[in-house]
């Protein structure tokens, strides 16, 4: 199992780390708790803007039954995702639960405060025997001082509640346009013009101790759309950045999909990789495409993820 950067690490977090991974310490995880994206596929699909609980519900019982197999760990919400999917991961697997609300507070220059999901807790996700709590955290080092100190502070007061509750804190944070950059959007998406460094003092500021972080879930520090295949022109100053963001991270760390195609991923992980990532926790690179080619037949979008995402994980 990878380093954690501390000395020591509690027996619940280790128990937690060990079983989130394969024997080799390598994450291979799938997230299925996205809703935005969801609900998105939902509405294109019935061309209307009403989504229904049994919708979306439907659908992460699909994934859950389709990639828990190929999985370390599967990545599940409290409110779609528990009730339906919790009885049919695998027992041998890890689980990790969602804490955060998918919708968030909009403040001066854009900048967004992240909160947690009404009437849920780092203690209820420990009682119900998962492995590790997961938090997105919207962050710009660069966002007005008082979101910044907002953000900071929650996160460690996650951090807090974790290490009382003795269960694994995996963090996920996303830079976004503010106020008059490119791009502009408030959709889950990877944001197109970000600066590589946003993201590389992201993760220097949240390696910091205080913050109590056992696992990353980090972001490509340059749009996965952009990235070089390897071995071309631009590949190795790509390679310089995952790697100045590797050296801070001090915990092990894994990467996210933020929407990038199959091949797309695929370019980001051998970068990442390469500066000593551990693993995966992807959604839509891997069920992506089959939701959008096949939904809302069910059964076609499974056989579609038979036949693409699992030989693609």
């Amino acid at each position: 199992m990878a380093a954690t950067g501390r000395t020591t690490l509690s027996a619940g977090k280790l128990v937690g780390l060990r079983r989130i991974g394969d024997d080799a310490g390598h994450f291979r995880m799938v997230a299925t708790d996205q809703r935005p994206p969801i609900f998105n596929i939902i509405r294109a699909a019935r061309g209307d803007d009403e989504v229904t609980y049994d919708d979306v519900a439907a659908v992460k019982r699909t994934l859950v039954d389709s990639l828990a197999g190929e999985a370390t760990a599967m990545l599940l919400d409290p409110t779609w995702g528990v009730p339906v999917s919790l009885t049919r991961t695998r027992g041998d697997a890890g689980l990790l639960v969602t804490l955060e609300h998918h919708e968030f507070e909009e403040c001066a220059r854009n900048a967004r405060k992240s909160r947690a999901i009404a009437d849920w807790s780092v203690a209820k996700i420990k009682r119900m025997g998962a492995d590790g709590v997961k938090v997105l955290a919207w962050y710009r080092p660069d966002a007005p001082r008082d979101v910044c100190e907002a953000q900071k502070a929650w996160v460690r007061s996650v951090g807090a509640a974790c290490a009382a509750h003795d269960i694994l804190f995996l963090l996920e944070f996303l830079v976004y346009p503010l106020e008059g950059d490119a791009d502009q959007t408030r959709g889950y998406e990877e944001h197109k013009s970000k600066r590589p460094e946003l993201v590389v003092d992201s993760v220097r500021e949240f390696a910091k101790p205080e913050y109590g972080i056992d696992l990353f879930k980090l972001e490509s520090p340059i749009p996965a759309k952009e990235l070089p295949a390897p071995g071309a022109p631009g590949s190795d100053e790509a390679q310089a950045w995952f790697d100045r963001f590797g050296a801070a991270a001090h915990v092990p760390w894994v990467m996210l999909s933020a929407g990038a195609t199959m091949q797309q991923f695929k370019y980001v992980l051998h970068y990442a990789y390469r500066a000593g990532a551990s693993g995966f926790l992807a959604g839509r690179a891997i069920w992506l495409k089959s939701m959008q080619d096949c939904y809302p037949d069910l059964a076609a979008v499974s056989a579609a993820l038979g036949a693409d995402a699992v030989p693609h994980m």
